[in-house]
């Protein structure tokens, strides 16, 4: 049978092939641009039809049907990693938090620690040789695929068809709709004044020639947009975005200096623009792969002088990072923080970045606490963190005494908590 013949055969309606879901089934939802909307909302359409179908995605962009607090017998979200279509549903109890390092999900499906019975997943359109390209995120979706019993692929022209292992072939896949609707782009973050100077001191300590990891936000691309004059970066990210893109073209991105996967920026999702995404395709500059290859911290740690860059919500004054909860309410997730601190800790030359803004709710609260709030999830260690920057300056922690990193955190808190945290460090005998 040609390829072609069995393309025709597989395909369907988005209606159809959200048939191919039975009850009891967890669902592999590719992360962010690569979710498919035909196939999530017919499911949406069909989910009182089904009981006890679980949707394991690690970022949702978009609020279908199914993120419905009254149906969740049928159809229930178990998020990896929260943002707003899933966060208020974790926050209030009825959908799901799975806590988990980025890195780990794939093996994690390919154990059955997490089942993984469908995939549903954006592709771009067959090749030649019969292959679909999951270009947007193949981060779990390749394990998902390779243990699942259907794999739902809604095809579409705007997807890139990069380089890497994100291939999906048509033998493999139960079936597939087509769609030809733009993609769903995401701009860069707001940048103010606190921002630009986070990302100053950043920028000021990253070096010609080094690996980047930039998280997503305000902050990471602060920094980003001060790095526009470096020479010969490299890139070795989890996300790419319109971030990455701008070093591109700035020409400060070659990564001719990387000596791990030397000539290639290597990523495992992207979230950007419609010009982003068509710098994708079919790029040789550019591959995406699993997260098992991308966020792994003895393979990304390969990468000398890597420089990761990631952001936290509160620290602690001996340098515990609670990245993903508001106290014991969850937030977003550890996503792959705490895989790209480890990495940057394993490279030769590498320095691993928390950056945050010195206060919230308009300087009315410290960040930075004598300890986290109660219930609060630690993202990143005591163990492993290495540099904390804020708007007054930068401080290095690791190898240092619980004294000296109480010293260095007070240090670049904001003036007005500055004698409140000294007084707390006392009574707590770390000054």
């Amino acid at each position: 049978m040609s390829h072609q013949t069995e393309y025709q055969q597989k395909k369907m309606s988005a209606a159809d092939a959200a048939q191919l879901v039975q009850s009891n089934d967890t669902i592999v939802v590719a992360t962010a641009t690569g979710e498919p909307p035909s196939l999530l909302a017919a499911l949406s359409d069909r989910r009182r039809e089904l009981n006890g179908v679980r949707i394991s995605q690690i970022l949702a962009l978009q609020k279908y049907g199914y993120f419905d607090a009254e149906t969740t017998q049928h159809v229930r979200h178990a998020a990896y990693f929260l943002g707003g279509a899933s966060r208020a549903g974790a926050q209030a109890g009825w959908n799901d938090f799975v806590p988990c390092n980025f890195s780990d999900i794939p093996e994690m499906i390919r154990r059955q620690q997490t089942p993984a019975e469908v995939v549903f997943s954006m592709a771009a359109p067959m090749d030649a040789n019969g292959y679909f390209t999951l270009g947007l995120a193949p981060d779990y979706c390749m394990a998902a695929a390779s243990v699942a019993r259907a794999v739902v692929l809604e095809v579409n022209p705007h997807v890139p068809a990069s380089f890497g292992n994100c291939k999906i072939h048509i033998s493999q896949v139960a079936g597939l709709t087509e769609s030809d609707a733009p993609l769903t782009e995401v701009g860069l973050p707001k940048i103010g004044p606190v921002q630009e100077a986070i990302g100053k001191y950043v920028a000021d300590l990253i070096p010609d020639g080094a690996t980047l990891q930039i998280g997503y936000g305000g902050i990471p691309d602060a920094v980003v947009q001060q790095l526009t004059h470096k020479q010969g970066l490299g890139i070795h990210t989890e996300m790419i975005g319109d971030g990455i893109l701008t070093l591109v073209e700035s020409g400060a991105v070659t990564n001719k200096r990387k000596n791990y996967n030397t000539g290639k920026m290597l990523a495992t999702f992207a979230l950007g623009s419609r010009k982003l995404y068509q710098f994708m395709h079919q790029n040789p500059m550019l591959e995406m792969h699993p997260a098992d290859t991308t966020n792994d911290p003895y393979l990304a740690g390969k990468n000398d002088h890597l420089h990761a860059i990631n952001a936290t919500l509160q620290i602690d004054l001996l340098g515990q990072c609670g990245s993903e909860s508001l106290g014991y309410s969850p937030y977003s997730g550890t996503g792959g923080q705490s895989d790209f601190v480890r990495a940057a800790n394993l490279s030769n030359g590498g320095k691993a970045f928390i950056v945050l803004p010195s206060t919230a709710k308009s300087d009315t609260i410290s960040r930075i606490v004598p300890v986290l709030s109660p219930g609060t999830f630690v993202t990143t260690s005591k163990n492993d963190v290495n540099y904390v920057v804020t708007e007054f300056g930068v401080a290095q922690l690791r190898g240092k005494s619980a004294k000296q990193r109480a010293e260095a955190l007070i240090g670049i808190a904001h003036p007005n908590f500055r004698a409140e945290l000294r007084s707390e460090a006392v009574r707590m005998k770390l000054l």
